[in-house]
């Protein structure tokens, strides 16, 4: 059984810091990509960042880029997002999916490529 868990969320002030866990199980962790999403109040669910787990390759929206790191800890099947410099616009549930490569760069931040999906934790930033 494929099982994705997050950890690590919590309450923060602003320009405080945030480490997420993604603990995957029930498949060859080698073979996929994991992406961080978040969704708000209100609003859609975003991609966050991603990555592959075949090469390394990250990617990262915009809005995160320069904060918030990806990484990979294959041998413990773990993926994790350290979260910096974090804003109250960064205040959601955070969740972690799976997605059998090949992804191209292009689908990264796109949810329906995604096969797996854990159940989020909530980060709020307060300001």
């Amino acid at each position: 059984e494929v099982q994705l868990v997050e950890s690590g969320g919590g309450l923060v002030q602003a320009g405080g810091s945030l480490r997420l866990s993604c603990a995957a199980s029930g498949f060859t962790f080698d073979d996929y990509a994991i992406g961080w999403f978040r969704q708000a109040p209100g609003k859609e669910r975003e991609g966050v960042s991603c990555i592959r787990n075949n090469d390394g390759t990250t990617y990262y929206a915009d809005s995160v880029k320069g904060r918030f790191t990806i990484s990979s800890e294959n041998a413990e099947n773990t993926v994790y997002l350290q979260m910096n410099s974090l804003k109250p616009e960064d205040t959601a549930v955070y969740y972690c999916a799976a997605d059998r490569l090949p992804l191209p760069g292009s689908m990264w931040s796109k949810r329906l490529a995604y096969d797996y999906w854990g159940q989020g934790t909530q980060v709020t930033v307060s300001s």
